[in-house]
């Protein structure tokens, strides 16, 4: 059977409903499959691993013993991953990004695909690897696989488990679970990487290692099935753009990558049950419907639980779940031309204690328009990448990329000395003509000295305290947030920003007073949020001044 043109065929005639990207991959897999190029269809290769897993993987939960049956989605998925193949009958695709709601059968997807790179792809001394931010997480395709085991005569016969692996004495083969604080990532030999719930993956540095491993050998498969996540400008989200890109043609060198993306197209669908399967396929067979069903009816009427079925039953793109904005409010991909003039500007800024994130803003406006155009820029100290590229820091952001996009700027030694925020608004002054009016900071993190230097810069009237608390930025964060859902804050797009907003929290009083906290998550930073609440709260107490002079 060939399952690529049944399901693909079925997708595009509107047989079953799909999103935009599964539609679009679709096309672009058929034609691959009606017009070979480099890469010929070998059908009785990509029948192989469906044929293993039918007949000798078992189920290790429900009826136990029983024989797993896959769904057209998967064995077309599987089908495509193993059968294109070049003239030297090597694989095609190395990495698979398969994005989809939960319960649709992701870890029993990915335990019998272990078992069948482990026992019956043809490598010798195949390592295969469960990978996770935390063992526990890595420890479920693991448990999985040696459950299956367990229920099946002919795999117990050829498998063993021994102490931290399941070991084939065969072909000298073994299935282990590894964690990001696993002692060592270096020196492995990867064949199959298996990574359940990529957006789960706060640091990118182990993908990388993972992806590494295995390039001594010649056709080694990455699996990442995974659904949408709360953590933004992680790895998901650089893989999540990336696959789009690859669907829509916009990369092109990317002939090893297979992306298959199962999501809803526009954020109403998830009240119309016929647009579920867009990012359920196994819906009504794998996913129970009333399970759904019973998600979208509470969160219809719990807030905060919204956001979870947006996110993880649908593939939405959301932020925590009790964050100030909302991802739709937050994100503005708007961006203003570096070489825009700004005569004056409003600024404010945050300065770290310890080794954390330093950030500073510039709010700046056109006549007659009511956006806010933002400047920014951060810093961090070079102590904080090393304990991140060590691995003893466990913040998850991805400094060292935000640097070399010049987004970022690193200071020497364990600690950021303030004076470079000085620095930067004599930049904006002196090299782009942008005059500060008034610049609010948090007094708790500036000393004497520093402030008489920018008073000597600026003018004595300049500096002006934002006490940090209810009393203070209530009213301004309700003002903002207003300000984003309009989108009429343009922030360039940047990254940082993004991040920063995203992990903010408005922690409520007795009276609903708000001011910004980080939640549960206290690695997070939302330095750039605070930089930017200074700056607003002093903008709005100076607007008539700031704009009578634009």
């Amino acid at each position: 059977m060939n399952y690529i043109e049944e399901y693909g065929t079925a997708v595009l005639d509107g047989k079953i409903l799909a999103c935009e990207k599964i539609k679009r991959e679709y096309e672009n897999i058929l034609n691959d499959l009606a017009c070979p190029n480099k890469y010929h269809f070998d059908e009785e290769r990509a029948n192989r691993p469906i044929e293993f897993i039918e007949s000798f993987c078992k189920q290790s939960q429900g009826k136990l013993g029983s024989s797993l049956k896959l769904e057209l989605f998967q064995k077309s998925m599987l089908q495509v991953a193993y059968g294109f193949v070049d003239d030297n009958d090597l694989r095609r695709y190395q990495e698979i990004l398969d994005i989809v709601g939960r319960k649709n059968g992701k870890t029993t997807l990915l335990s019998t695909i272990a078992l069948y790179m482990n026992l019956a792809d043809g490598e010798g001394s195949p390592e295969c690897y469960f990978i996770a931010t935390a063992r526990d997480q890595a420890a479920k395709g693991f448990n999985e696989c040696w459950n299956m085991i367990r229920q099946s005569p002919l795999l117990r016969k050829h498998i063993k488990k021994r102490i931290s692996d399941l070991y084939c004495h065969e072909n000298l083969g073994f299935i282990k679970a590894l964690a990001s604080n696993t002692n060592s990532l270096d020196g492995l030999n990867g064949y199959c990487i298996i990574i359940d719930e990529l957006a789960a993956i706060k640091n990118r540095d182990i993908y990388d290692l993972m992806k590494q491993s295995m390039s001594a050998r010649s056709q080694p498969m990455l699996w990442c099935i995974t659904t949408n996540g709360f953590v933004r400008n992680g790895i998901f989200d650089s893989q999540y753009d990336y696959a789009s890109k690859v669907i829509s043609g916009q990369i092109k060198d990317s002939e090893h990558f297979l992306p298959l993306i199962y999501e809803l197209d526009k954020q109403e669908e998830w009240l119309d049950p016929k647009c579920w399967i867009k990012a359920n396929p196994g819906i009504g067979t794998i996913k129970k419907r009333q399970f759904l069903s019973d998600c979208v009816n509470k969160a219809k009427n719990d807030l905060d639980f919204r956001p979870t079925v947006f996110v993880k039953d649908f593939n939405l793109i959301a932020n925590q779940s009790s964050a100030w904005l909302k991802w739709e409010e937050l994100n503005n991909e708007e961006k203003f031309s570096e070489k825009e003039k700004f005569r004056y500007c409003i600024g404010g800024f945050d300065g770290a204690d310890s080794i954390d994130l330093n950030a500073a803003k510039a709010i700046c406006k056109k006549r007659g328009d009511n956006k806010l155009y933002i400047k920014q820029m951060y810093w961090i100290p070079q102590r904080k990448l090393d304990d991140m590229k060590n691995r003893v820091s466990q913040d998850d952001a991805p400094y060292d990329i935000w640097a070399s996009q010049g987004l970022l700027r690193v200071v020497e030694g364990n600690k950021v000395n303030k004076r470079v925020i000085l620095d930067w608004f004599l930049e904006l002054r002196d090299k782009e003509d942008i005059y500060p009016l008034y610049i609010g900071y948090d007094p708790w993190h500036i000393d004497d000295s520093l402030k008489l230097l920018f008073q000597q810069e600026f003018g004595k009237t300049t500096m002006v305290e934002v006490i940090q608390g209810t009393k203070t930025l209530s009213q301004p964060m309700k003002d903002l947030k207003a300000e984003f859902q309009a989108h009429n804050i343009i922030y360039n797009n940047n990254p940082i920003d993004k991040y920063c907003l995203a992990n903010t929290y408005a922690k409520t009083d007795i009276n609903n007073n708000i001011q910004p906290d980080k939640g549960a998550n206290h690695t997070h930073r939302i330095d750039g949020t605070a930089a930017l609440l200074d700056s607003y709260v002093v903008y709005l107490n100076k607007q008539e001044e700031f704009d009578s002079l634009i």
